[in-house]
């Protein structure tokens, strides 16, 4: 049977986070600012003391753990840093804070091993939800590189689908540039604490992404400067939460190959646009090319491979979704009413039970994209269901 002795620091510092946050949101932030704990030890611990979060908060409330997991994990809680985050979430009404058992906190990064506890997010928690495409590359991208990010980016949230990265130079600066075409459609995952920005340049973009309605989140504690072994543990984030990770110039060793390698071994696709063979810079993409990724040319061959279904749509609520009806239209529905032989629009409508003014728009987009194309008679099915 497990006992408990008093740990007055961390409980008053729990017990100032009452006002602010529910029981079960401060319990997960208690645990994420141990310092030097893996969030798997916590989750392996609750588990094998059969103890879940709002029980683990009772307990430090009234005295800490003496003996078993539990002891050392709690002896780590970083009273310091709760004080930090409480500040921090009561500064400015756009700061908020999630963990894992908020209906906000995306459910991709529930399949890490060591899943973040907490995200200190600035903007519209909303994006977190949203169906992703990562977008990440050199720091020290050519200008066509920075164009083609900016281009790929722009047509992912023109078509509802969030482009996240990771707030650094080059190709990441250019896809959160791209994602501003479209409100809440950039996330930036940053590897510092949520009030300070880097690399400093960024300053003005990590603004801009939060006005345009995206979100600027973290796994680090207000305060955490930037440091070498950060980047990489944001990088699982970014291709823990995606879809999928599109990949824009990068060297055989870089962080930027980190994430995609990360991103194959959950199970996440990976796209690659390939470049000159004379492009030190092309090296990465080539080869996660010739080990499988698929090579892209065009945001038409990323939607091939990835789906994003209407219920994934309707999580974004209507401030961040100002797109027309035609993006809300199911797409195997829409689909399926068209043949790969002529047919006509009135056919369609009927076949989708959709009204034909809603049916034409549809298609529009939908020919856009490389789906389907209109001839006399009416339209063909191109590629799809």
């Amino acid at each position: 049977m497990t006992t408990f002795q008093p740990h007055e620091a961390s409980s008053n510092a729990v017990k100032a986070l009452d006002k602010v946050l529910g029981k079960e949101q401060i319990a997960w932030l208690t645990m994420a600012s141990a310092i030097n704990i893996a969030t798997g030890k916590w989750l392996k611990a609750l588990e094998a003391e059969s103890l879940s979060a709002l029980a683990l908060l009772d307990g430090i409330h009234k005295t800490a753990f003496t003996s078993g997991a539990l002891h050392t994990l709690t002896q780590a809680i970083s009273p310091n840093l709760l004080e930090k985050a409480t500040r921090w979430h009561a500064s400015h009404a756009k700061h908020h804070i999630v963990t894992l058992g908020c209906t906000n906190y995306p459910e991709r990064l529930k399949t890490l091993p060591n899943p973040p506890l907490v995200l200190f997010v600035i903007g519209n928690i909303n994006t977190l939800v949203m169906p992703q495409i990562a977008i990440v590359g050199s720091r020290r991208a050519s200008h066509q590189g920075k164009q083609i990010a900016t281009d790929f980016a722009e047509a992912l949230a023109s078509n509802g689908v969030a482009v996240t990265s990771g707030l650094a130079a080059g190709i990441d600066s250019a896809a959160h540039k791209g994602g501003l075409v479209c409100e809440g459609g950039t996330l930036a995952v940053m590897g510092t604490g949520p009030d300070i920005v880097y690399p400093p340049k960024n300053v003005s973009l990590h603004r801009d992404i939060v006005n345009a309605g995206g979100a600027c989140i973290t796994e680090f504690f207000p305060g955490v400067s930037a440091k070498p072994w950060h980047f990489p543990r944001r990088n699982r984030i970014i291709a823990a939460m995606s879809l999928g990770t599109l990949v824009i110039e990068a060297k055989i060793k870089s962080g930027t190959l980190i994430t995609a390698n990360l991103a194959a071994d959950m199970g996440r696709e990976v796209f690659a646009v390939p470049g000159s063979i004379f492009h030190a810079y092309s090296e990465g993409c080539h080869w996660l090319i010739q080990q499988g990724a698929k090579l892209v040319t065009c945001v038409d061959d990323i939607f091939d491979e990835i789906v994003v279904s209407t219920g994934e749509r309707e999580c974004q609520n209507e401030a961040l979704s100002k797109k027309s009806e035609v993006n809300n239209l199911a797409t195997d529905k829409l689909l399926d009413s068209v043949d790969y032989d002529i047919t006509a629009i009135d056919v369609i409508a009927q076949r989708c039970t959709s009204p034909v003014n809603e049916v034409m728009a549809s298609l529009l987009e939908y020919e856009l994209r490389g789906l389907v194309a209109a001839v006399p008679g009416g339209y063909i099915k191109l590629r799809g269901k």
